[in-house]
């Protein structure tokens, strides 16, 4: 079969990969832009396509049997264009990494190891015990809101249970394992779940159905300390009314791994937003990285291989993305 590995994220795991494999295939990487015809007919002619981007105008890969994706969003796929026939896959694997970057992040306001270390280089004792001003707050006695409990949801929720957090958790479903958190709201009742945490994290993928979920009166409702934490989609939480509540200080302020705006060809390094977050003292900004670690790339090119496996030997896709999800 031919394997195409299309853009910069899908090229990234190419390493090691036929070694992964149970039988040799061609394996070819592609730019992001397909501007050579030579690349134009490689893309066409594709049995599996691993990338992350399917849009009008590109290329029709006509003997398609899957487009596996390198992650779990699939935001950038255009669901129509999915040729018939063909499966389209998705992969996780960055959970673990994700929950370490949430409580990282976490503990850092809790915790001032850089500042602490900062003023004791130049004699400043302040956080010295024994001292009133000094004492800190702690991360255990706090509650954590998780919007969403699919692999990453559940995966934070266990790491701050470890650190004594009370956990709640936002669905469109009632979650089955109930043993690692206190309470369950509806997806629908956002308003009164966000008034009850005081750091709430959205682990949801942008779909028309969770686009601004978290919008002005989700934000209005959560406490005036509360943080707000995006390692899910960018878009879940409205751009506007999030810019609105940090500028103007009603909540405590935002940790954000997930944005509106990314590099393209035109712009390889834009600002994350078309509102001047980078001008606020009360957010914490990150550029899309809370899951790219060697961990997460080993077991997502040992998932994406796994699948061309099956695909070979006629068994069953693993992270198929369902149908109904994407029209019929």
């Amino acid at each position: 079969m031919k394997i195409v590995f299309h853009g910069q994220n899908a090229c990234s795991f190419v390493q090691g990969f036929a070694g992964l494999l149970s039988q040799n295939h061609e394996i070819i990487e592609l730019p992001d832009t397909l501007t050579t015809e030579e690349d134009r007919r490689a893309y066409e002619a594709a049995d599996v396509i691993v990338g992350v981007r399917l849009a009008a105008g590109m290329p029709v890969p006509v003997t398609l049997k899957l487009y596996q994706l390198p992650g779990a969003g699939y935001d950038g796929i255009d669901l129509g264009l999915v040729p018939e026939g063909a499966a389209l896959c998705n992969c996780f694997g960055h959970e673990a990494a994700i929950a370490e970057y949430v409580m990282a992040s976490l503990l850092l306001r809790h915790v001032p190891l850089a500042d602490a270390d900062k003023r004791l280089r130049q004699g400043d004792w302040s956080y010295r015990s024994g001292g009133a001003d000094a004492l800190r707050t702690e991360l255990g006695e706090q509650t954590i809101g998780l919007i969403g409990f699919g692999h990453i949801g559940k995966t934070i929720a266990a790491r701050a249970r470890v650190f004594g957090m009370k956990v709640i958790v936002a669905n469109r479903s009632a979650p089955e394992d109930t043993s690692v958190f206190e309470q369950h709201y509806f997806l629908s009742d956002l308003d009164s779940f966000a008034g009850e945490a005081d750091v709430i994290v959205n682990t949801l993928p942008f779909t028309p159905q969770t686009a601004g979920l978290v919008d002005a009166n989700v934000i209005a409702a959560m406490k005036p300390e509360a943080i707000l934490v995006n390692v899910g989609r960018g878009p879940v939480i409205d751009e506007k009314a999030l810019y609105e509540a940090l500028s103007q200080k009603r909540i405590g302020g935002a940790i954000i791994d997930t944005w509106y705006v990314y590099p393209d060809g035109t712009n390889p390094a834009p600002h994350p937003s078309v509102y001047p977050f980078h001008e606020l003292d009360n957010i914490v900004m990150t550029p899309h990285m809370s899951g790219w670690t060697h961990g997460t790339v080993n077991r997502r090119r040992q998932a994406m291989a796994d699948n061309i496996n099956r695909l070979v030997s006629n068994q069953p896709l693993e992270s198929v993305v369902k149908r109904e999800e994407h029209g019929p």
